[in-house]
């Protein structure tokens, strides 16, 4: 007890509280690092956030370029064609430029092309700046993924993770909504101009306070060109073949099916560089180990649903629902509020549960917001559609932030930077697929339940005469017959879309429910934590 209190003259003084044990050397973070990290993330968010800003006022910028229907679709095809090559691309240029210059430069160039896509004029000019937006975007995003894991030690993942995962898939899932609320507020062009003085804080952040690691130029000595143009070919054409195979009927197209020849080519030509290059421009070797092999197939399956389901609401809503902007915008900011909020649990969570679980979990609540989407109605709006996307937040947070550390949680520091990329190329990759895969599977189940509605519509059956009858009953004039009668035709349309968005629905709540019991094929990942826990 002479260690508790000071004994003198009878007597007895207490000692002073000792204070308490300072961190180890390698659990602390330096401050500057951690506001460097947060420029990054907002740097990530911008990127993300503006693959799906322009989903919801695609109308108003055909109308402000003088753009056709199928023009105005590669404002988005564009971005997403350029990013796709950039992600595999940022690994090696982080490691040889080194995170600071790499950061700081993307930052600049993304805000600069933001300002020029704001003040284009044509339709031309568009799809090239955000050709220029998506590539250097692009690079961004992998990059804080990797910082993440460098930077802070395996204690403080229950913080950092849940906020990557919450940028990851907050920024594209609210992007409608702010896209909305700007083109009603100001115009399009300020899709574009927000971008503007967040990119330069960014950029300044970026530039004096990243220090994680140094540039090794020696790298650009041996850096495989030919690798890069076929990846650049493999990638872009395969985008573009997703993008654009669904409106035109596939290889029926000259321009598609030349385009996937183009991919199948280079994608051969391309992965044999990769196997046989003295310094491959993408390093496959991350796919030996398991966790990051199958959290892969699990971070495609949920780029499917970020960009799949980001895609099918706002269709709904302007189609059936005839909702503007603005309207879909506020409708969809439930998910986005909800993963958001979402968050913090997640991370406390990541401590104490399975990661395996919790990813289970996520899918399986993002399989039953599906599964109540196929009770979808020509009349649902913003409360019925008010459970489905609370459950779809709050399961797709579950399953980013767990998958997540499994997937790149274990890989060595040195392959962090290139397993990154790869990570974040499956996930777009996924959604570019979903994208491609539902809009073909929405087409087809519409021509379906066409022609089954119009084979069941005859003259002997009451229900069809009764629903001329009321609808003639209401138009003016003498030609009420004809004008019901087409009435009639655009109500069985409305009600055959109705029930492909219904099919759309449950195929992706089987695909969600499957890939959820698909858990038990990865291994138990450390404890996130832990050695806060012991302490």
């Amino acid at each position: 007890m002479a260690s508790a209190a000071t004994i003198t003259a009878g007597t007895v003084t207490p000692a002073r509280a000792a204070p308490p044990p300072a961190a180890p050397a390698d659990e602390r973070v330096d401050p500057m690092r951690v506001i460097a990290f947060v420029a990054m993330c907002f740097g990530m968010f911008m990127a993300f956030l503006d693959i799906q800003v322009v989903s919801a006022s695609l109308n108003e910028i055909q109308a402000g370029l003088a753009a056709s229907a199928d023009e105005v679709t590669w404002v988005q095809t564009s971005y997403l064609m350029a990013e796709v090559v950039a992600i595999p691309l940022s690994g090696f240029l982080s490691r040889a430029l080194g995170t600071r210059i790499m950061f700081a430069g993307a930052a600049a160039g993304f805000t600069v092309a933001s300002l020029m896509c704001g003040l284009t004029s044509t339709m031309n000019q568009m799809i090239v700046w955000r050709a220029v937006q998506g590539f250097i975007g692009g690079g961004m995003v992998p990059t804080v993924f990797a910082a993440a894991y460098t930077i802070f030690p395996r204690s403080k993942q229950p913080v950092v993770t849940p906020i990557i995962g919450l940028v990851a898939t907050l920024a594209p899932t609210i992007g409608p909504t702010v896209g909305g609320y700007l083109t009603d507020l100001a115009s399009w062009h300020w899709l574009f101009f927000i971008n503007i003085v967040p990119g330069i804080v960014v950029t300044i952040a970026a530039a004096t306070l990243i220090d994680f690691d140094k540039p090794n130029l020696a790298l650009f000595e041996r850096f495989d060109w030919v690798g890069l143009i076929f990846m650049a070919l493999f990638l872009g054409a395969l985008e573009y073949v997703l993008e654009d195979g669904p409106r035109y009927d596939w290889f029926e197209d000259e321009t598609v099916f030349t385009a996937a020849v183009i991919s199948a080519c280079s994608a051969v030509i391309f992965f044999a560089r990769v196997l046989t290059a003295r310094q491959p421009i993408v390093d496959l070797r991350a796919f030996s180990d398991r966790n990051f092999a199958v959290g892969s197939m699990f971070s495609f399956v949920l780029g499917i649903g970020l960009y799949g389901l980001t895609y099918l609401y706002p269709i709904y809503l302007a189609q059936i629902r005839g909702f503007n902007a603005l309207m879909i915008g506020q409708t969809l900011f439930i998910s986005g509020a909800t993963m958001f909020l979402t968050a913090p649990l997640v991370g406390r969570l990541m401590t104490k549960v399975d990661a395996r679980w919790m990813l289970a979990f996520g899918f399986a609540v993002v399989a039953l917001s599906n599964w109540q989407m196929t009770y979808l109605t020509k009349d649902w709006e913003f409360w019925q559609l008010f459970v489905p996307q609370l459950l779809r937040g709050f399961g797709m947070m579950f399953a980013i932030v767990p998958i997540t550390n499994i997937s790149l949680g274990t890989l060595a520091p040195e392959r962090l930077k290139n397993a990154s990329g790869l990570f974040n190329l499956t996930r777009n990759l996924g959604g570019a697929v979903g994208l491609a895969g539902l809009n073909t599977v929405l087409d087809k189940r519409i021509d379906l339940h066409l022609a089954r509605l119009h084979d069941s519509i005859t003259w002997a059956r009451r229900p069809v005469m009764e629903a001329l009858t009321g609808f003639a009953a209401r138009m003016p004039g003498s030609n009420a017959d004809n004008m019901a009668l087409k009435q009639l035709f655009l109500f069985v349309r409305q009600q055959g879309t109705v029930m492909a968005f219904a099919d759309v629905f449950l195929m992706l709540c089987l695909l969600f429910g499957g890939f959820a019991c698909l858990v038990v094929l990865l291994r138990r990942p450390p404890k996130v934590g832990a050695a806060a826990d012991a302490h």
